[in-house]
């Protein structure tokens, strides 16, 4: 098992790898290229068709290196990954309204449901198909939110893929370490053009297909040796990186009386990072270490008691709620301020 978890890592890294430079190639050919204006960071038209390779890799190295058994047990991942890939593509063509592709994104959330990948922490089955939902739906936005500097999105995704791996490993589950592998490979391979400075974006393409397959492989996760009172908070720690930013532009938006979800800026935790004086590089590299710590914690946590495991959700809550505050009082645009538009992905326009 542990063999094939490492042949599927290592074939989505070299699909990556080779399947990126086509994807650019192709970008140029159809035009699917984010051109530079006053409004973002990069200075050359840049292709956006990024995420075609990364959801090449991913489904690639699972088909042919995973068995007819992982093949059916994740195709409700497969079909709804496919399906929000598809969507990110046609916004990366035209920049779909806010509540279309708001729709779009509850279709592949419920083909997961059907398929029995969802939430069952509470007695009441409706109130876990309203956690899927909305577990589903702002995992996947989350990661299209964070998608504002070369590298931070895909070096995220890659982090929380190899905690997830480790804590599949931990308990023995080889079709979600499987899944994670194939999304760790991808994503390393994604890097090598996608780090500052980048050569292409992955688009919404990528974006919102990494933060659909790792919302899902949160929730196939299980931890059969503590209890559910401790281990919900695993998968949101592993995911805490694109919470924490997430959470913090709805708040500075709601503050400044903007829509979190149509209005754009400069107000994620990567510009805030820029504001306090690193480069953009820097900013990612800090925010690849935030998300370490927080899976480290996520592997504590697999082994804590319950009081334990109240404790460290105390914590981190108010640590994060104070992140939060402190850099809205001390690096956040002006209230009534628009702020201007800074992402390089054409999702921009719509949701980051």
């Amino acid at each position: 098992m542990l063999v094939q978890v490492i042949l599927i890592f290592a074939a989505a890294l070299i699909l990556a790898l080779g399947v990126t430079p086509l994807a650019r190639r192709l970008a140029f050919r159809t035009d699917m290229v984010d051109r530079p204006d006053q409004r973002k960071t990069h200075t050359q038209p840049t292709p956006l068709l990024g995420g075609v390779a990364i959801y090449a890799a991913v489904i690639l190295a699972l088909i042919l290196l995973g068995d007819r058994f992982y093949v059916h047990q994740v195709a409700g991942i497969f079909i709804g990954a496919t399906f929000i890939s598809f969507l990110g593509l046609w916004d990366d063509r035209v920049a779909l309204p806010a509540k279309l592709k708001l729709l779009g994104q509850i279709l592949p959330a419920i083909a997961l449901i059907l398929t029995g990948v969802q939430i069952t922490i509470f007695a009441l089955p409706l109130l876990n198909l309203l956690l899927t939902l909305l577990w589903v739906l702002f995992i996947t936005n989350a990661v299209n939110f964070l998608d504002n500097m070369d590298g931070l999105s895909a070096g995220v995704a890659a982090i929380a893929s190899a905690f997830f791996i480790l804590l599949a490993a931990l308990s023995g589950q080889y079709l979600v370490g499987a899944l994670a592998a194939a999304m760790l490979g991808a994503c390393i391979g994604f890097l090598f053009y996608n780090f500052n400075p980048a050569s292409i974006f992955m688009g919404d393409t990528g974006s919102l297909f990494l933060g659909f397959v790792l919302a899902a492989i949160g929730i196939k996760l299980r931890f059969p040796t503590n209890i559910p009172a401790v281990t919900w908070m695993i998968p949101l720690l592993v995911m805490g990186v694109p919470i924490l930013d997430t959470s913090l532009v709805i708040v500075s938006r709601l503050r400044r009386r903007v829509n979190p979800f149509v209005t754009p800026g400069k107000d994620h935790l990567s510009h805030r990072l820029v504001a306090m004086g690193a480069t953009r590089r820097e900013a990612v590299l800090t925010i690849y270490l935030l998300g370490g710590i927080f899976g480290m914690i996520a592997i504590f946590v697999t082994q804590a008691t319950f009081y334990e495991g109240i404790a460290i959700a105390a914590a981190l809550a108010s640590g994060c709620l104070y992140i939060i505050f402190w850099l809205e009082r001390h690096f956040s645009p002006q209230p009534g301020v628009p702020p201007s538009v800074s992402s390089h992905s054409p999702a921009a326009r719509n949701s980051s």
